[in-house]
């Protein structure tokens, strides 16, 4: 089996299931309960925190911990439109976002808010200079993914970030869930007011997630309950998965300088591999790309098809983001990067871990070739 579908979802380290069920079974108290049980959740559940926290090379308090990159994504601009909307109900975003933040803004749109969705080059891109011309006195929030989960591009976040010095009141709200482990972020260099994470992104487990809330930066909460995470996100915390997230983000991190040049290598012998293939189109652009996801296009080939008939040979991999991809339709960021309909319905993400070799790409690209011939001739 070679799986090459890891921006859906991730393996999780043995380490980390060790750690689960090691907190689960010992430590399951609520933390939240006044008693010595709950006194060691709490700990438990802090330890992550501050564990987090430096990782990210920011502080404990600025640390949420969530259900995962949707959930973070809502709070955050949820949260922040409707605490300041008395300031504003201008919202800034782009065309090729998450299925999570573009429906968080059509329904902030519903509600009387006003959204820019920024265009994109041939490469997926934004342009800085659009946003900057975008930005008026009614603006309040700008969300802006740094890696594209469908095609890879790497958004100019840094530069965003110091256009937004010059506009203290606007947040800046990175959606980084592909990006952990892959491609550098600073938070605080970078002006990054709130920042989403996924912990299943990168080797945790799912339902677990954190948004990062940059200190003096204020939202409104969007669940009521028990004021868990400092009001900000009341319910039970889920402790055996919030440390077992700490030590997949600690994994992640310590192997990430091996684990991106060994991705760059299978990246560039799948690119290389795909582009000698007949009628195959690479969407994934050269420059300012993240090292782990590579999307093409089969020419007159359904991406459904294609990607049965190599899961019949033991290669997983997807059609466009996995939250979208049972909707059979084509995909907002190929359209939004101009690629034509008929394209983007074949269109094809193989995505990476640290694990994935030189080998398997070799032998996923011989069954791409075999597969690609094959179904021509069924279809002739």
């Amino acid at each position: 089996m070679i799986y090459f579908d890891n921006s859906a979802t991730t393996k999780p380290y043995k380490e980390v299931l060790d750690s689960f069920v090691t907190v689960s079974s010992e430590y399951f108290g609520n933390p939240s309960s006044l008693h010595s049980m709950g006194g060691q959740a709490e700990k438990l559940l802090t330890q992550a925190r501050e564990q987090v926290a430096g990782l990210l090379k920011v502080k404990a308090n600025e640390i949420y911990f969530t259900s995962g990159g949707t959930e973070s994504n809502n709070i955050a601009i949820k949260g922040a439109a409707l605490l300041n909307r008395h300031k504003g109900r201008h919202l800034i975003t782009s065309s090729v976002e998450h299925a999570s933040v573009r429906a968080a803004m059509e329904q902030l749109e519903q509600e009387g808010f006003e959204i820019t969705r920024l265009p994109v080059d041939e490469i997926g891109r934004i342009s800085v200079e659009d946003l900057e011309k975008a930005i008026r006195k009614e603006t309040i929030l700008i969300s802006i993914m740094e890696v594209n989960n469908e095609v890879g591009t790497i958004q100019p976040i840094e530069e965003i970030g110091n256009i937004l010095k010059k506009y203290p009141s606007i947040l800046f709200h990175v959606d980084a869930v592909q990006s952990v482990g892959k491609v550098p972020l600073s938070l605080y260099k970078n002006n990054v007011d709130l920042c989403s994470l996924s912990g299943h992104k990168f080797h945790g487990l799912k339902g677990t997630g954190v948004l990062f809330i940059r200190e003096g930066a204020r939202l409104t909460p969007l669940f009521s309950g028990g004021n868990q995470e400092r009001r900000m996100r009341s319910g039970t915390e889920n402790v055996a998965g919030f440390v077992a997230m700490a030590k997949a983000l600690r994994m992640t991190m310590l192997k990430s300088d091996a684990g991106i040049a060994g991705m760059e290598k299978v990246q560039n012998l799948l690119r290389k591999g795909l582009s000698k293939i007949e009628d195959i189109q690479i969407h994934t652009p050269v420059q300012h790309t993240a090292p782990h996801i590579l999307n093409f296009s089969l020419k007159g080939i359904k991406s459904e098809v294609f990607i049965h008939a190599l899961e019949q040979n033991g290669i997983f991999v997807s059609t466009t983001s996995a939250c979208s991809s049972k909707k059979k339709s084509p995909s907002n960021t190929l359209l939004a990067m101009g690629v034509p309909e008929s394209l983007a319905e074949s269109a094809i993400r193989i995505s990476l871990s640290f694990d994935n070799t030189e080998a398997e790409a070799l032998e996923v690209l011989a069954v791409i070739e075999k597969t690609v011939n094959q179904l021509r001739k069924v279809m002739k």
